[in-house]
């Protein structure tokens, strides 16, 4: 089949309908740029849902991928690889983890954590420690366990029972975190920024009284870092910059900055737990993946680039900050560095997808949080004129969204 013939209307004929994207179909990539079929410029926001952290077709991870390319893509588990002990190392040598397990998407690395934490609670306490807490909005992944865990209904109805064990509280509601915690608590599991719940900060007073409570009951503390990790908050992770150290920490998406790996970092301790047998994956540690990966981390752990997400953040917020003053089209701007929410007011409601809409129009890719949230995820080393330019662009489609009203 020629090119001339893979458009739009090819998705709805051969495609499973459980996404519903743009009418453009995005071709190449550079840097925080893309291009369509038909040569169409955009800008992006996006970075591909926090993933594409050093921007498209990255010189320095092309030349990683061919050069591992050439040597060998796939050993299976049968035998360990140089990339992926490399890159355990690193993350091992700049975080509080011992010990690291690879797979391929946030969804398997939160998988391996929940399995973890009631291996080692069955192990350590017997079969009645299993209750697992977890946060209404919260988001950890599309498998069966992880969807349910997540607080989100209308992603894990309507598939049949689902796994038992699971409490869902409010995020940072501490006299209901009290209440909840017991002896019979393996895990809680949170985001340090809730992020396809509404990009949704925790408050480091409620992060620090979870882990004290996590302490005193015997349960591990689980940050989902799949979306925050790897220099999004401006920290390599977030957990760094709240006063605490988690049990396990998840990271996947900007991690391979494009290609799919995912990680969870936990201690020895823990770790000794999943002793051969218990839990496996056929890709996970893939060589090609590792060594994309591990140039990325060498790239992202730079303070010289995570400052400059913290001065970036700063750019759009007041950006965004003077397209309200005009417009008066948001109640509140939240996140942490270049992951950024602004949530719409009352006249707004519901109407997040007609702003992102009118963004592509314009040029301009960003992302929805939900009905009520637009949010921001460029990658991290956008330039601060992309940013002024990306930031008129959405001037325009806030004025031709607000008119439309």
């Amino acid at each position: 089949m020629s090119n001339s013939h893979i458009t739009r209307p090819l998705f709805d004929q051969v495609m499973v309908p459980n996404y519903a994207p743009l009418e453009m179909i995005p071709v190449r990539g550079e840097g925080s740029r893309v291009w369509d079929q038909a040569d169409n410029e955009y800008i992006d926001l996006t970075g591909g849902i926090a993933v594409n952290a050093l921007g498209h077709a990255n010189p320095e991870l092309i030349e990683a991928l061919t050069e591992q390319a050439k040597k060998v893509w796939h050993v299976s588990n049968i035998y360990t690889n140089e990339p992926a002990l490399s890159l355990a190392k690193k993350l091992v040598d700049n975080t509080f983890a011992e010990k690291v397990f690879f797979a391929n998407s946030g969804a398997e690395a939160n998988e391996a954590a929940l399995k973890l934490a009631r291996r080692v609670a069955f192990d350590q306490y017997g079969e009645d420690k299993t209750e697992i807490i977890a946060f209404y909005q919260g988001f950890h992944g599309r498998t069966f366990f992880t969807v349910t865990a997540g607080g989100q209904t209308t992603y894990s109805d309507g598939f049949g029972p689902k796994p038992a064990g699971i409490t869902h509280l409010a995020y940072n509601d501490l006299a209901a975190f009290e209440k909840a915690i017991s002896d019979k608590t393996c895990a809680v599991i949170l985001e340090p920024l809730q992020g396809e719940g509404g990009v949704l900060p925790i408050e480091p007073a409620f992060a620090q009284k979870v882990r004290a409570l996590c302490d005193k009951h015997n349960a591990l503390m689980i940050f989902d870092e799949v979306q925050t990790g790897m220099g999004r908050t401006g920290q390599l992770f977030a957990y760094m910059g709240l006063g605490v150290t988690p049990d396990i920490v998840t990271s996947a998406k900007a991690l391979g900055s494009g290609f799919p790996i995912s990680a969870m970092l936990t201690k020895d301790c823990f770790a000794k737990h999943l002793i051969p047998g218990t839990h496996g994956t056929t890709f996970g540690g893939n060589p090609l993946a590792c060594a994309v990966a591990g140039k990325a981390f060498d790239m992202i752990n730079n303070q010289t680039l995570l400052e400059g997400v913290i001065h970036k953040g700063q750019l759009i917020r007041q950006h965004l900050t003077a397209i309200n003053e005009e417009f008066s089209v948001f109640k509140e701007v939240r996140g942490a560095g270049l992951l950024i929410g602004a949530v719409l007011n009352e006249q707004y409601q519901d109407q997040a997808k007609a702003f992102f809409l009118e963004s592509a129009k314009q040029g301009l890719l960003v992302l929805v949080a939900g009905a009520n949230v637009i949010r921001f995820a460029p990658a991290l080393n956008i330039p601060d004129q992309l940013i002024e330019d990306a930031m008129n662009k959405f001037k325009q489609a806030v004025k031709n969204t607000v008119a439309a009203f």
